[in-house]
Protein backbone atom coordinates (compact mmCIF):
# COMPACT_ATOMS: atom_id res chain seq x y z
CA UNK A 1 0.00 0.00 0.00
CA UNK A 2 1.24 3.48 -0.84
CA UNK A 3 2.24 5.65 2.12
CA UNK A 4 0.15 8.81 2.03
CA UNK A 5 0.87 10.23 5.46
CA UNK A 6 3.20 9.85 8.42
CA UNK A 7 0.57 11.30 10.78
CA UNK A 8 -3.08 10.25 10.66
CA UNK A 9 -4.19 12.59 13.45
CA UNK A 10 -2.76 16.10 12.99
CA UNK A 11 -4.73 17.32 16.04
CA UNK A 12 -2.32 15.40 18.29
CA UNK A 13 0.49 17.73 17.17
CA UNK A 14 -1.01 21.06 16.07
CA UNK A 15 -4.15 22.99 17.02
CA UNK A 16 -5.77 26.33 16.31
CA UNK A 17 -7.77 27.66 19.26
CA UNK A 18 -10.20 30.59 19.31
CA UNK A 19 -11.24 32.19 22.59
CA UNK A 20 -12.73 35.32 24.10
CA UNK A 21 -10.80 37.23 26.75
CA UNK A 22 -12.03 37.49 30.33
CA UNK A 23 -9.58 40.00 31.82
CA UNK A 24 -8.66 37.56 34.59
CA UNK A 25 -7.09 34.10 34.79
CA UNK A 26 -8.52 32.11 31.91
CA UNK A 27 -7.93 28.37 31.46
CA UNK A 28 -8.32 27.56 27.77
CA UNK A 29 -9.23 23.98 26.87
CA UNK A 30 -8.90 23.01 23.23
CA UNK A 31 -12.51 22.93 22.10
CA UNK A 32 -12.29 20.27 19.44
CA UNK A 33 -13.33 16.63 19.73
CA UNK A 34 -9.96 15.31 18.65
CA UNK A 35 -6.98 13.99 20.58
CA UNK A 36 -5.86 15.95 23.65
CA UNK A 37 -2.60 17.85 23.15
CA UNK A 38 -0.24 19.44 25.66
CA UNK A 39 1.23 22.39 23.71
CA UNK A 40 4.90 23.36 23.82
CA UNK A 41 4.66 26.52 21.68
CA UNK A 42 1.68 28.87 21.90
CA UNK A 43 1.50 31.86 19.53
CA UNK A 44 -1.28 34.28 20.58
CA UNK A 45 -2.80 37.19 18.63
CA UNK A 46 -5.74 39.48 19.42
CA UNK A 47 -8.13 39.39 16.47
CA UNK A 48 -10.64 42.22 16.80
CA UNK A 49 -8.28 45.04 17.77
CA UNK A 50 -4.67 46.06 17.45
CA UNK A 51 -2.44 43.80 19.53
CA UNK A 52 1.03 42.33 19.28
CA UNK A 53 1.76 38.70 18.48
CA UNK A 54 3.38 36.76 21.34
CA UNK A 55 5.18 33.44 21.60
CA UNK A 56 5.51 31.44 24.81
CA UNK A 57 7.08 28.00 24.96
CA UNK A 58 7.58 25.23 27.48
CA UNK A 59 11.38 25.18 27.13
CA UNK A 60 11.88 28.81 28.23
CA UNK A 61 9.02 28.35 30.70
CA UNK A 62 5.71 29.99 31.52
CA UNK A 63 5.46 33.80 31.70
CA UNK A 64 8.49 34.19 29.35
CA UNK A 65 7.06 36.03 26.35
CA UNK A 66 8.58 37.16 23.07
CA UNK A 67 6.90 39.73 20.84
CA UNK A 68 6.89 38.26 17.34
CA UNK A 69 6.14 41.41 15.34
CA UNK A 70 8.97 43.42 16.91
CA UNK A 71 12.65 43.21 17.82
CA UNK A 72 12.01 43.31 21.59
CA UNK A 73 13.95 41.06 23.90
CA UNK A 74 12.31 38.44 26.12
CA UNK A 75 10.16 39.72 28.97
CA UNK A 76 8.87 38.00 32.08
CA UNK A 77 5.17 38.76 32.49
CA UNK A 78 3.44 36.96 35.36
CA UNK A 79 0.06 37.65 33.75
CA UNK A 80 0.80 36.43 30.22
CA UNK A 81 0.75 32.68 29.59
CA UNK A 82 0.80 31.17 33.06
CA UNK A 83 0.46 27.43 32.44
CA UNK A 84 0.75 24.76 29.77
CA UNK A 85 -2.02 22.23 30.32
CA UNK A 86 -2.61 18.63 29.26
CA UNK A 87 -5.11 19.86 26.65
CA UNK A 88 -4.73 23.62 26.50
CA UNK A 89 -3.11 26.51 28.35
CA UNK A 90 -3.89 29.28 30.86
CA UNK A 91 -3.53 33.01 30.33
CA UNK A 92 -3.55 35.80 32.87
CA UNK A 93 -4.83 39.37 32.74
CA UNK A 94 -2.31 40.88 30.29
CA UNK A 95 -4.31 42.58 27.55
CA UNK A 96 -2.43 41.07 24.60
CA UNK A 97 -3.38 37.61 25.87
CA UNK A 98 -6.74 38.06 27.57
CA UNK A 99 -8.32 41.53 27.56
CA UNK A 100 -11.98 41.30 28.52
CA UNK A 101 -14.44 40.63 25.66
CA UNK A 102 -11.79 40.77 22.92
CA UNK A 103 -11.41 37.80 20.58
CA UNK A 104 -8.14 35.88 20.24
CA UNK A 105 -6.52 33.12 18.23
CA UNK A 106 -3.78 30.81 19.48
CA UNK A 107 -1.69 28.63 17.17
CA UNK A 108 -0.24 25.74 19.14
CA UNK A 109 2.43 23.11 18.41
CA UNK A 110 3.53 19.99 20.28
CA UNK A 111 7.27 19.39 20.34
CA UNK A 112 8.27 15.93 19.08
CA UNK A 113 10.40 14.26 16.44
CA UNK A 114 7.23 12.49 15.29
CA UNK A 115 5.64 15.78 14.23
CA UNK A 116 8.91 17.35 13.12
CA UNK A 117 9.06 20.20 15.64
CA UNK A 118 11.87 21.01 18.04
CA UNK A 119 12.64 23.89 20.42
CA UNK A 120 16.32 24.55 21.14
CA UNK A 121 17.89 27.12 23.45
CA UNK A 122 21.58 27.98 23.43
CA UNK A 123 24.09 30.66 24.37
CA UNK A 124 25.95 32.45 21.58
CA UNK A 125 29.68 32.02 21.06
CA UNK A 126 30.52 34.71 18.50
CA UNK A 127 32.21 32.09 16.31
CA UNK A 128 30.81 29.93 13.53
CA UNK A 129 29.52 26.66 14.97
CA UNK A 130 26.86 23.95 14.84
CA UNK A 131 23.99 23.37 17.27
CA UNK A 132 22.37 19.99 17.87
CA UNK A 133 18.66 19.38 17.40
CA UNK A 134 16.40 16.39 18.09
CA UNK A 135 14.36 16.13 14.89
CA UNK A 136 16.20 13.11 13.43
CA UNK A 137 15.32 14.77 10.11
CA UNK A 138 16.55 17.77 8.15
CA UNK A 139 14.88 21.05 9.19
CA UNK A 140 13.10 22.89 6.39
CA UNK A 141 12.39 26.08 8.37
CA UNK A 142 14.28 27.55 11.33
CA UNK A 143 13.31 30.65 13.33
CA UNK A 144 15.77 32.16 15.83
CA UNK A 145 15.33 35.00 18.33
CA UNK A 146 17.92 36.69 20.52
CA UNK A 147 16.30 36.65 23.97
CA UNK A 148 18.62 39.21 25.60
CA UNK A 149 18.89 42.00 23.04
CA UNK A 150 16.75 44.03 20.66
CA UNK A 151 17.20 42.04 17.44
CA UNK A 152 15.03 40.82 14.57
CA UNK A 153 13.58 37.31 14.31
CA UNK A 154 15.92 35.46 11.93
CA UNK A 155 14.22 33.01 9.57
CA UNK A 156 15.89 30.35 7.49
CA UNK A 157 13.81 28.51 4.89
CA UNK A 158 15.01 25.79 2.54
CA UNK A 159 13.31 27.42 -0.43
CA UNK A 160 15.41 30.61 -0.23
CA UNK A 161 18.63 28.73 0.58
CA UNK A 162 20.75 28.74 3.71
CA UNK A 163 23.00 31.51 2.41
CA UNK A 164 20.03 33.86 2.58
CA UNK A 165 17.87 35.14 5.38
CA UNK A 166 14.59 36.90 6.02
CA UNK A 167 13.00 38.39 9.15
CA UNK A 168 9.68 37.32 10.65
CA UNK A 169 8.99 40.71 12.23
CA UNK A 170 9.54 42.62 8.97
CA UNK A 171 7.88 42.75 5.57
CA UNK A 172 11.26 43.07 3.84
CA UNK A 173 12.56 40.77 1.11
CA UNK A 174 15.03 37.96 1.67
CA UNK A 175 18.68 38.89 1.28
CA UNK A 176 22.09 37.32 1.10
CA UNK A 177 23.18 36.56 4.66
CA UNK A 178 26.17 34.28 5.16
CA UNK A 179 26.41 35.28 8.81
CA UNK A 180 23.13 33.70 9.87
CA UNK A 181 23.26 30.02 8.88
CA UNK A 182 26.86 30.09 7.61
CA UNK A 183 25.66 29.22 4.07
CA UNK A 184 25.45 25.62 5.27
CA UNK A 185 22.51 23.25 4.90
CA UNK A 186 21.22 21.81 8.19
CA UNK A 187 21.48 18.05 8.71
CA UNK A 188 19.46 15.41 10.52
CA UNK A 189 21.35 16.23 13.74
CA UNK A 190 22.68 19.83 13.62
CA UNK A 191 22.13 23.29 12.14
CA UNK A 192 24.90 25.78 11.43
CA UNK A 193 25.39 29.33 12.67
CA UNK A 194 27.63 32.08 11.39
CA UNK A 195 28.70 35.12 13.38
CA UNK A 196 25.61 37.31 12.91
CA UNK A 197 24.43 39.05 16.07
CA UNK A 198 20.90 37.93 15.20
CA UNK A 199 21.88 34.32 15.93
CA UNK A 200 25.26 34.09 17.67
CA UNK A 201 26.48 37.03 19.78
CA UNK A 202 28.86 35.81 22.47
CA UNK A 203 27.06 35.09 25.78
CA UNK A 204 23.61 36.15 24.51
CA UNK A 205 20.79 33.65 24.98
CA UNK A 206 18.71 32.44 22.03
CA UNK A 207 15.64 30.34 21.32
CA UNK A 208 15.21 28.41 18.10
CA UNK A 209 12.08 26.84 16.60
CA UNK A 210 12.84 24.16 14.00
CA UNK A 211 10.47 22.27 11.72
CA UNK A 212 11.10 19.26 9.53
CA UNK A 213 8.63 18.19 6.87
CA UNK A 214 6.29 15.27 7.61
CA UNK A 215 4.31 13.75 4.78
CA UNK A 216 0.60 14.40 5.15
CA UNK A 217 1.12 16.81 8.06
CA UNK A 218 3.51 19.67 7.25
CA UNK A 219 4.94 21.29 4.15
CA UNK A 220 7.53 24.03 3.61
CA UNK A 221 8.04 25.16 0.08
CA UNK A 222 7.66 27.85 -2.54
CA UNK A 223 5.36 28.67 -5.42
CA UNK A 224 5.28 31.12 -8.29
CA UNK A 225 2.32 33.48 -8.57
CA UNK A 226 0.42 33.62 -11.85
CA UNK A 227 -1.27 37.00 -11.41
CA UNK A 228 -4.56 35.40 -12.41
CA UNK A 229 -7.82 36.17 -10.61
CA UNK A 230 -8.60 32.43 -10.58
CA UNK A 231 -5.49 31.96 -8.46
CA UNK A 232 -2.55 29.60 -8.04
CA UNK A 233 -2.94 26.09 -6.60
CA UNK A 234 -0.26 24.74 -4.25
CA UNK A 235 -0.22 21.00 -3.54
CA UNK A 236 0.62 19.99 0.04
CA UNK A 237 -0.76 16.44 0.31
CA UNK A 238 -3.18 17.45 3.06
CA UNK A 239 -6.06 19.77 3.87
CA UNK A 240 -4.37 22.69 5.64
CA UNK A 241 -5.37 23.93 9.08
CA UNK A 242 -2.84 26.82 9.00
CA UNK A 243 -0.87 28.53 6.25
CA UNK A 244 1.73 31.30 6.42
CA UNK A 245 3.25 32.70 3.25
CA UNK A 246 5.56 35.56 2.25
CA UNK A 247 6.63 37.26 -0.96
CA UNK A 248 10.28 36.19 -0.87
CA UNK A 249 11.85 38.89 -3.03
CA UNK A 250 9.75 41.97 -2.32
CA UNK A 251 8.42 44.01 0.61
CA UNK A 252 5.14 42.35 1.53
CA UNK A 253 3.87 41.06 4.86
CA UNK A 254 3.83 37.51 6.20
CA UNK A 255 0.18 36.48 5.70
CA UNK A 256 -1.44 33.95 8.06
CA UNK A 257 -4.70 32.11 7.41
CA UNK A 258 -6.33 29.23 9.28
CA UNK A 259 -9.48 27.12 9.02
CA UNK A 260 -10.78 27.87 12.52
CA UNK A 261 -11.16 31.56 11.78
CA UNK A 262 -12.38 30.66 8.29
CA UNK A 263 -14.30 27.36 8.54
CA UNK A 264 -15.56 27.77 4.98
CA UNK A 265 -13.98 28.89 1.72
CA UNK A 266 -13.18 31.55 0.58
CA UNK A 267 -10.66 32.21 3.38
CA UNK A 268 -10.47 35.92 4.10
CA UNK A 269 -9.67 36.39 7.81
CA UNK A 270 -6.13 37.70 7.48
CA UNK A 271 -3.47 38.37 10.10
CA UNK A 272 0.13 39.41 9.51
CA UNK A 273 3.06 38.00 11.51
CA UNK A 274 5.00 41.26 11.16
CA UNK A 275 2.14 43.61 12.10
CA UNK A 276 -0.04 44.22 15.17
CA UNK A 277 -3.11 45.29 13.17
CA UNK A 278 -6.49 43.69 13.82
CA UNK A 279 -7.77 40.88 11.64
CA UNK A 280 -8.93 42.07 8.22
CA UNK A 281 -11.35 40.54 5.73
CA UNK A 282 -9.61 40.22 2.39
CA UNK A 283 -10.22 37.30 0.03
CA UNK A 284 -7.00 35.31 0.00
CA UNK A 285 -7.78 31.76 -1.06
CA UNK A 286 -9.17 28.32 -0.36
CA UNK A 287 -8.07 25.37 1.75
CA UNK A 288 -8.84 22.19 -0.17
CA UNK A 289 -8.38 18.48 0.49
CA UNK A 290 -4.85 18.32 -0.95
CA UNK A 291 -3.52 21.88 -0.66
CA UNK A 292 -4.47 25.52 -0.90
CA UNK A 293 -5.27 28.03 -3.60
CA UNK A 294 -4.23 31.68 -3.54
CA UNK A 295 -6.95 33.70 -5.24
CA UNK A 296 -6.70 37.10 -6.85
CA UNK A 297 -3.96 39.21 -8.37
CA UNK A 298 -2.44 40.88 -5.31
CA UNK A 299 1.35 41.07 -5.30
CA UNK A 300 1.21 40.12 -1.61
CA UNK A 301 0.41 36.51 -2.50
CA UNK A 302 -0.11 35.93 -6.24
CA UNK A 303 1.82 38.47 -8.29
CA UNK A 304 2.72 37.24 -11.74
CA UNK A 305 6.16 35.62 -11.73
CA UNK A 306 6.82 36.36 -8.07
CA UNK A 307 8.22 33.72 -5.72
CA UNK A 308 6.49 33.02 -2.40
CA UNK A 309 7.69 30.86 0.46
CA UNK A 310 5.21 29.15 2.75
CA UNK A 311 4.70 26.90 5.76
CA UNK A 312 1.55 24.82 6.18
CA UNK A 313 0.21 22.37 8.79
CA UNK A 314 -2.57 19.86 8.31
CA UNK A 315 -6.14 19.62 9.45
CA UNK A 316 -6.38 16.21 7.78
CA UNK A 317 -4.15 14.21 5.41
CA UNK A 318 -5.34 13.95 1.81
CA UNK A 319 -5.47 10.17 2.30
CA UNK A 320 -4.93 8.47 5.66
CA UNK A 321 -2.69 5.46 6.26
CA UNK A 322 -5.66 3.13 5.65
CA UNK A 323 -6.18 4.61 2.21
CA UNK A 324 -9.29 6.61 3.16
CA UNK A 325 -9.44 10.09 1.57
CA UNK A 326 -10.34 13.14 3.66
CA UNK A 327 -13.41 15.22 2.89
CA UNK A 328 -13.16 18.53 1.09
CA UNK A 329 -14.42 21.61 2.95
Amino acid sequence: MAVYTQIDDPSAHFKVQLYTGTGSSNAITFNDTDTDMAPDLVWVKKRDATGDHYANDSVRGVTKKLEINSTSQEETDANSLTAFGSDGFTVGSTGAFNSSSNTFVAWCWKESATSGFDIVTYSGSGSARTISHSLSAVPKMIIIKNRDTIKAWQVGHESIGWGNGIYLNENSASQSDNGAFNSTDPTTSVFSLGTSSYVNTSSDDYVTYLWAEKQGFSKFGKYTGNGNADGTFIYTGFRPAWIMFKDANNSNSWIIMDTKRDPENIMNATLYADDSVAESDTDRGDAVSNGFKCRGTSNAFNGSGRTYIYAAFAEAPFVNSNGVPCNAR
